[in-house]
């Protein structure tokens, strides 16, 4: 890891400031937690240091609560404290990143077992509209357009299944997988070869084919973690 004077990356975090009226910890934990899951933290090769003082001015609250909120959020696991360095985002190494993209593999393919049970038709239709701007154009002529449907699909599946546990369990990880989704989704024609997995996740799941829907899902992820072990070793 790089020491002393080397420069360290900065990310904008998309922040507003937030209601003087209510509990400012909690404001500020949850507008911090929000920008630290969208933020594109493998955008860079090293580990991205929060600034306090810039945090306090985005969210216009003094110190105190900033402090407070990043202090539940290291407790979580998504922040991390350097001695004489700083806070930094918690980036994870590329093994980490497969065994998380395998965990979400295993829930999410039992999240679609059971949506093919729970979810609605409509809901169903409500994942193939998803992609209804794509049908006439390939996905990389919309790439930024197309990683959020993406990102979206994956969560909309974890829905239907209709288990917050599941939601819950994978919240802590949505940060590192939604990013790896996002930096690679652009990359060796990957968004091609997705929309053609999530059209026949959605057929299955129209037909109620419990065991297609379970094993496309679990191998659409599966693929992901395999080119994240072959072309990811910046990650470490």
């Amino acid at each position: 890891m790089a020491t002393g004077t080397a420069a360290v990356p900065k990310i904008p975090l998309a922040l507003q400031p937030i209601n003087p009226n209510a509990s400012l910890r909690d404001q500020a934990y949850a507008a911090l937690k929000q920008a630290i899951v969208e933020a594109d933290i493998y955008s860079h090769k090293g580990e991205v240091r929060l600034d306090e003082r810039q945090l306090s001015l985005s969210l216009g609250v003094s110190r105190t609560p900033i402090r407070e909120a990043m202090t539940l959020l290291e407790q979580e696991g998504l922040l991390r404290t350097v001695p004489r360095r700083g806070i930094f985002i918690v980036r994870k190494t590329k093994r980490q990143i497969v065994e998380m993209i395998e965990m979400w593999a295993a829930i999410e393919s039992m999240a679609v077992r059971l949506a093919t049970a729970n979810a609605s038709d409509e809901e169903i239709a409500g994942l193939r509209r998803m992609f209804d701007e794509f049908r006439t154009s390939v996905p990389s002529d919309h790439i930024n357009e197309y990683s959020d449907a993406n990102i979206a699909f994956h969560q909309a599946i974890i829905r239907l299944s209709g288990s917050n546990l599941m939601g819950q369990t994978l919240e802590n990880l949505f940060i590192h997988v939604r990013a790896i989704r996002r930096m690679t989704i652009s990359q060796a024609d990957r968004a091609s070869r997705s929309i053609v997995d999530h059209m026949r996740i959605i057929e299955a799941l129209e037909k109620r084919d419990t065991e297609l829907a379970e094993r496309l899902v679990r191998q659409h992820s599966l693929d992901l973690a395999a080119y994240v072990e072959k072309h990811c070793d910046f990650l470490d």
